[in-house]
């Protein structure tokens, strides 16, 4: 029995991930990538062209079985074109539009009775104003489509600030610029951030990987945690059972994070903050920590194969994102990043480097004698290594 052939519109990194598991599965795999150099483009079959074009998706689609996605930003329509002439997408656009769309996914928590903040969709300055009256200074402003990594979202500290950047800022560029409504939201008040990752496969099944802690800098994520340390069990068990419920009520198929506020005190210990319907940053921990890696896990899950284990190695996974600086040779300094560090596993991208741009990661597991501390200065220590040509920390004894 031939496999299916799958392939992913976007050419970035989360599909170069998915390349080697569809291969290891025998998987016939194929990119649409935006360049002949794109990150996925160096490791994979591919074809060039614009995820907006019609006629390339069309084109494309035409070439395999079964299409997913490396990135949400498919215009919605051209997904129900595709869909009605017979094209397998997965997730369907029927769920990704409530990645695409903030205010529809902000609906759909309602709906769903699922911690939420206070929100509104606001389209003037005098209703950023009257939100942020009811709800509290400062308020969070977010357009509404194609924000990520910090990207797309505005903090205003008070009705001056509003007024100050309606007149010659962002807000007003935002209000100028045709794209509202946008999202207002009540700021949170939380302790950390939190990620639940599931899989769904179009005949049901659903495999939840363990809620994992992130850190972000400058609106990107830099650190995860997997499990994440010292979360109530029963904040775990509901952040994961609201994760589960958002992909079974919106037939998701594929990878599925909601990335969530953790808020002690509060009734569920947590508030949901944003969905993401592809493998997700905060899930790189799994490519070495997990039985079955997020990438592999989205390959199985939208050609409808069974699921793979989610259960996590040792005592737990150090997930550090490299960002590019302004040393541009990453390569320069593997050879003693990986002398030193024989423990750390090094994910690159094959993307040009600058400053705070993702172009690699570091995972390191907690087992064979090194704790959950240790693997986060080894993670730290690499990733420093890589981006900055710094010398190496010190190696860890070996037990």
């Amino acid at each position: 029995m031939t496999s299916l052939r799958l392939g992913v519109i976007g050419g970035g990194q989360l599909a170069r991930m998915m390349a080697g598991p569809a291969a290891e599965l025998g998987v016939p795999f194929r990119v649409l990538a935006e360049a002949p150099d794109a990150s996925a483009a160096q490791v994979a079959p591919h074809m060039v062209g614009d995820h907006a074009s019609l006629e390339d998706l069309r084109a494309f689609a035409a070439t395999v079985d079964v299409v997913t996605f490396d990135h949400e930003h498919v215009p919605t329509e051209h997904l129900r074109t595709l869909e009605a002439a017979g094209v397998a997408v997965r997730p369907g656009p029927d769920a990704l539009q409530y990645a695409q769309d903030k205010l529809l996914m902000r609906g759909l928590v309602e709906r769903l009775g699922l911690p939420n903040p206070a929100w509104a969709p606001v389209s003037s300055l005098e209703e950023v104003i009257a939100f942020g009256d009811e709800h509290g200074w400062p308020m969070i402003l977010k357009t509404a489509r194609g924000g990520y990594d910090g990207k797309g979202v505005l903090k205003v500290d008070s009705a001056d600030d509003a007024r100050s950047g309606a007149a010659d800022g962002t807000l007003g560029t935002w209000l100028g610029a045709g794209i509202a409504p946008l999202l207002a939201e009540a700021m949170v008040p939380f302790a950390r951030e939190l990620s639940a990752q599931v899989a769904r496969r179009p005949s049901g099944e659903v495999a939840a990987y363990p809620v994992v802690a992130s850190l972000q800098t400058q609106g990107v994520c830099d650190v995860v945690t997997a499990p994440a340390p010292d979360l109530a069990p029963a904040v775990a068990e509901a952040a994961s059972g609201a994760a589960v419920r958002i992909a079974e009520e919106l037939d998701v198929t594929g990878m599925l994070a909601v990335e969530l506020f953790e808020t002690p005190g509060t009734d569920a210990g947590f508030q949901v903050n944003e969905l993401a319907m592809r493998p997700h940053n905060s899930g790189h921990w799994s490519m070495d920590g997990a039985v079955t890696g997020q990438f592999e896990q989205h390959v199985r899950a939208v050609l409808d194969m069974p699921l793979g284990g989610t259960a996590p190695r040792g005592d737990g996974t150090v997930m550090k994102n490299v960002l590019g600086g302004a040393h541009e040779d990453l390569h320069s300094g593997f050879s003693e990043a990986l002398a030193a560090h024989p423990e750390a596993k090094v994910h690159v991208y094959g993307k040009g480097v600058r400053p705070g741009r993702k172009v690699g990661h570091v995972n390191v597991v907690a087992e064979h004698g090194l704790s959950l501390a240790d693997a986060e200065r080894i993670a730290e220590s690499t990733a420093a290594v890589l981006r900055d040509a710094t010398a190496p920390s010190a190696p860890t004894p070996k037990a």
